[in-house]
């Protein structure tokens, strides 16, 4: 019996964490790993070079359309002149978040971008966490193709800086 009180409270620790920065700078905040800002790829010519490629390993820029609602574990990035175009980004080893009123922000992503197939029940479960109506999440019926980026370290760009 203790020792499944200590897993439980375990599991409560992990499960709670929250969006908190590894560093921060006068410009922003890292999340997850730091990294130095090099050269970087739109979301547009993201998009284009995995038409060629598998994965890329980039650093990709772009602006936060949307994220998780309910802890901040994924997020849509977005060129601003084309919101069409976006990338679904979760976080490697789920080992950071972002904070929950990070729309509209800037921010720069290290990692790999690549394609995939996301079956109905992890749509909805996305759709779910966005705090889309139940008909709006009953309409997922079709997996979707969706370019993909696995992050392993984000800077967020404070507000007042872009």
């Amino acid at each position: 019996m203790k020792h499944l009180i200590i897993i439980l409270f375990a599991i409560a620790i992990y499960s709670c964490k929250t969006a908190e920065p590894s560093a921060t700078t006068s410009e922003g905040a890292f999340f997850g790993e730091e990294f130095t800002i090099e050269k970087t790829t739109n979301v547009q010519d993201a998009m284009t070079g995995l038409s060629a490629k598998d994965t890329l390993n980039i650093q990709l820029a772009g602006m936060v359309e949307s994220v998780c609602k309910k802890k901040g574990c994924w997020t849509n990035i977005i060129t601003q002149n084309n919101p069409d175009e976006s990338f679904f980004v979760k976080f490697k080893d789920y080992g950071f978040f972002l904070p929950l009123d990070c729309e509209g922000q800037e921010v720069v992503m290290r990692g790999k971008a690549y394609k995939e197939i996301t079956p109905v029940d992890e749509l909805r479960h996305y759709a779910e966490d966005e705090g889309k109506s139940k008909e709006e999440i009953e309409a997922i019926t079709e997996p979707q193709e969706e370019y993909k980026f696995m992050a392993s370290g984000v800077f967020l760009k404070n507000k007042a800086v872009q």
